[in-house]
């Protein structure tokens, strides 16, 4: 089976279940939004997509294989991940961050000519060419999230999963990035799967919206289905409105739920 599917997903923390019993799937070519309040697991559920967190039962297969029998390095190759809340502790150039994201590629070696190459295009993808000789440490928090971007696309993963992408990134970098997680999806066929919350901006980015809410899927489907007015209710407990606006889809929060 092509993709990237969960099956069964049971996650236990603090005494709850953080996902209970979760299924999807997610093919190729598509921009997949994960949302749902605080504490809804979305986080959750994207590292135990990523490989990064064993679920308590249940499994993640990817083109059916399971995800956590395949060796890390294989995995990394794979599917590039976007942490939600990065550490970046060392004083170094963006760019050898960003060749950071070819480490599942290279040995004692170092960076080959075509890992430059790969490097040099995420930087471009990105659009932070012009931030590859700052020092990471004195970027701001948007302009990091942009380089780590370019990191996880170094690495041209066939799945792109990013935990919150758009948090600290100004409106018109918000914009830039929905273009480019677009552009990975349509034009070069890699799956992408994100968290937001930001209502409007995943009607905006997503082919398909998984809204979840203690730990179960709620909808799944096109956005005007996901983002009924019964189901932000549901997850949310607003009032809200859908609309098309003139550059895209709009969402309206009118009040609390009754």
């Amino acid at each position: 089976m092509s993709g990237l599917s969960a099956h069964g997903l049971v996650v236990r923390l603090g005494g709850r279940n953080v996902l209970d019993g979760l299924d999807a799937a997610f093919v190729p070519g598509q921009v997949t939004a994960i949302l749902g309040p605080n504490g809804a697991g979305k986080s959750t559920f994207l590292a135990c997509l990523a490989g990064l967190r064993t679920p308590r039962s249940g499994a993640v297969r990817l083109d059916g294989i399971e995800v956590l029998g395949l060796a890390p390095r294989a995995r990394a190759r794979r599917i590039g991940f976007i942490p939600q809340t990065p550490e970046v502790a060392w004083a170094i150039a963006a760019r050898t961050l960003v060749g950071l994201g070819r480490t599942p590629f290279i040995g004692a070696r170092g960076l080959a000519d075509d890992d430059h190459a790969a490097v040099e295009r995420a930087l471009a993808t990105a659009g932070v060419v012009d931030l590859a000789d700052r020092d990471v440490t004195t970027l701001s928090g948007g302009e990091r999230a942009r380089v780590l971007i370019a990191r996880a696309l170094a690495g041209e993963p066939e799945w792109l999963l990013a935990d919150e992408p758009m948090a600290g990134l100004d409106p018109g970098h918000q914009l830039d990035a929905c273009e480019l997680f677009r552009g990975l999806a349509r034009d070069q066929g890699r799956g992408v799967v994100v968290t937001l919350h930001d209502l409007s901006l995943a009607a905006r980015i997503a082919d398909r919206i998984v809204v979840i809410a203690e730990g179960r899927i709620l909808a799944d489907g096109p956005p005007p289905v996901a983002l009924a007015p019964g189901v932000l209710a549901r997850a949310y407990g607003v009032e809200a409105r859908y609309s098309q606006g003139a550059h895209g889809p709009v969402i309206e929060i009118v009040g609390r739920g009754r």
